[in-house]
């Protein structure tokens, strides 16, 4: 299902993302965005502009504030990558739909909300977490999008599928690299844990989702999610950080066909899960950035870990406004 269903949509969403670039309907709703965040939130022109892309695409909207990539400042930086980290693109979002919709009930609107409110969530987390010392050159001032339009749509088209398809790589190499190195892991801390349980007459689970869900388990708890099923949803919850939220809502999706999870923790789960906020989005957000400013990457590398923990944050800042507002029916954008 994951090869033949959920990754190909990818490279269709890819491509209806390029055409909407090329006839200009993205970049009309970017700025509508934009405009809303610069004048709600008082932050810069760039970080707006930026947060507002990455509602739609991913370490693409990094490109359309190129211009204004040398002279931010180290909290502008902590922003963008914060953004992009907290949010999903709109073509993941579609695999998600594909794998969860034969459980989850509204799932896309569902996943659309939780993308909007993710945005303004993340500007808030970011500031807090690596607040703005410095002034920002394009401190509430709208500025322009820079896209470097295709000659053609059929040109468009192509390169969205080109697009598509490299990043339906990434994703599969991500996920066999992590999940493979999180099962050596866990395998050395079982391991090691079995013989300290032996030798200390303990009953302790040493596996790395029990480990991270105990970390993550009063946040949860903070959420709004049920007692009895906050173990679940913390252990989601860290098996994002380490596995990727594909990984995650697979096992939501097993959750939710074994039962184990009532239709208010499943949805306050998907919101919550909807984010890049994982280690492996470190390293390619970071490398992407400092790809296209080179010379700024010791400030990028800087706030890149204040960034994962900002974004983690504002992913279940979202997932507590689901809660908030969810009850068994629908919430939001999925009716």
């Amino acid at each position: 299902i994951l090869a033949f269903q959920a990754l190909p949509t990818i490279i269709v969403f890819s491509a209806l993302i390029a055409i909407l670039y090329y006839t200009g309907v993205m970049q009309a709703l970017i700025r509508m965005f934009s405009w809303v965040f610069t004048r709600l939130m008082r932050i810069s022109g760039a970080e707006s502009l930026c947060a507002s892309s990455n509602i739609f695409v991913g370490i693409e909207s990094a490109l359309t504030v190129r211009p204004h990539l040398q002279k931010m400042t180290r909290s502008e930086f902590c922003t963008v990558l914060t953004v992009c980290m907290a949010t999903v693109a709109s073509n993941v979002m579609a695999a998600y739909v594909l794998l969860l919709k034969g459980t989850f009930g509204g799932i896309a609107g569902h996943l659309i909300s939780a993308s909007i409110l993710s945005a303004p969530a993340a500007l808030v987390m970011s500031k807090l977490i690596c607040p703005e010392t410095g002034t920002p050159a394009t401190l509430g001032t709208s500025v322009t999008l820079h896209y470097e339009k295709e000659e053609s749509l059929f040109a468009a088209i192509i390169g969205g599928a080109e697009n598509g398809l490299k990043l339906i790589f990434g994703i599969v190499a991500l996920l066999v690299a992590i999940v493979g190195l999180t099962h050596i892991l866990d395998l050395g801390l079982v391991t090691a844990g079995r013989a300290a349980n032996q030798g200390f007459g303990w009953e302790v689970d040493w596996s790395l989702q029990a480990l991270l869900g105990h970390i993550f388990y009063p946040l949860a708890r903070l959420m709004g999610v049920p007692s009895g099923e906050v173990n679940h949803v913390s252990e989601l919850l860290g098996m994002r950080v380490i596995m990727t939220e594909f990984a995650a809502y697979i096992h939501l999706n097993v959750m939710l066909r074994e039962g184990v999870l009532s239709a208010r923790t499943a949805t306050i789960a998907a919101y919550a899960l909807c984010g890049f906020a994982h280690i492996p989005s470190v390293a390619i957000f970071v490398g992407g950035i400092t790809a296209l400013v080179p010379e700024r990457r010791s400030d990028i590398t800087r706030v890149a870990w204040r960034a994962l923990v900002a974004s983690t944050l504002a992913c279940l800042m979202t997932g507590a406004m689901a809660g908030l507002f969810c009850e068994e029916g629908a919430v939001l954008l999925s009716q």
